[in-house]
């Protein structure tokens, strides 16, 4: 019987506002058909975009601010306190904290924004908080999103220069396939130790979006147009479903099934 590929999960990371730092992860408790924790749980609004809190539905990400379009954002080094809904703000000679499930909090948020990117703003900036099942991710169906890091140095090898994998905003970081390899297992299930189960759904066609260097905010290399002349389509790392629940923890060794 052939051995099943068995890849490593180098590192964890989550996203709690669209478009804003990443915070790194020890470990993650995963829910059965749920969103990665603490991911994407609030957006900026651009503008009106017609966002409904009470019938959610998938909007694209131009409605909001994101680093596709407003490099400004990765410049701020921001951090996340579940237990208070508090964001830690540092950034444009600012630092200030804003409590997110206050109106206070949010337009403390606002404010500082009008004042820190005003030329990037289409109508006034307004925080959203995601509902009870749905998050602000860019993909309808991308509850998890895996990058693998062969390939991240492959993009490297195409440009000649280091490529941060951040730029590519996954939720895994994983080594042991060769690059490209997550493409080929759409379909496929990952499971972890802890009885985690990810089937992966999608492949992920990259945006201008991983131009943007994640910490100086400059926007000095060509990805998207990179991975095109290269390989002919735009795709880097893969979104998965949770089939089943449970911890992921930074070492875990994931088996690819099927």
């Amino acid at each position: 019987m052939a051995q099943r590929p068995t890849l490593h999960l180098s590192a964890l990371y989550r996203y709690p506002v669209k478009g804003l730092s990443p915070e790194p992860l020890d470990a993650a408790s995963l829910e059965t058909s749920g969103y990665f924790p603490g991911d994407r749980l609030y957006a900026i609004e651009n503008g009106p975009s017609g966002f409904n809190t009470v019938a959610p539905r998938h909007l694209p990400k131009i409605k909001y601010l994101m680093l596709m379009r407003d490099e400004a954002l990765a410049q701020l080094r921001t951090r996340y306190d579940d237990a208070t809904a508090t964001l830690h703000v540092e950034g444009g000679g600012e630092r200030f904290a804003a409590e997110l499930a206050t109106a206070e909090g949010r337009a403390a948020l606002e404010d500082f924004l009008r004042r820190f990117m005003p030329g990037s703003l289409r109508g006034e900036p307004r925080v959203l908080t995601a509902p009870e099942q749905y998050r602000f991710t860019d993909s309808r169906t991308g509850f998890v999103s895996i990058i693998n890091l062969a390939s991240v140095r492959a993009v490297e090898a195409m440009l000649d220069r280091p490529v941060d994998p951040l730029r590519f905003r996954g939720n895994l970081l994983v080594e042991g396939l060769e690059p490209w390899a997550e493409l080929g297992i759409v379909g496929a299930l990952l499971e972890a130790p802890d009885g985690v189960r990810l089937r992966v759904t999608k492949r992920t066609e990259r945006c201008a979006a991983t131009n943007v260097d994640p910490v100086t905010g400059q926007r000095d290399l060509e990805i998207p147009w990179t991975l095109d002349r290269h390989l002919g389509h735009r795709d880097c790392g893969v979104y998965a479903e949770i089939v089943a629940g449970g911890t992921l923890r930074v070492g875990d060794a994931l088996t690819v099934i099927g």
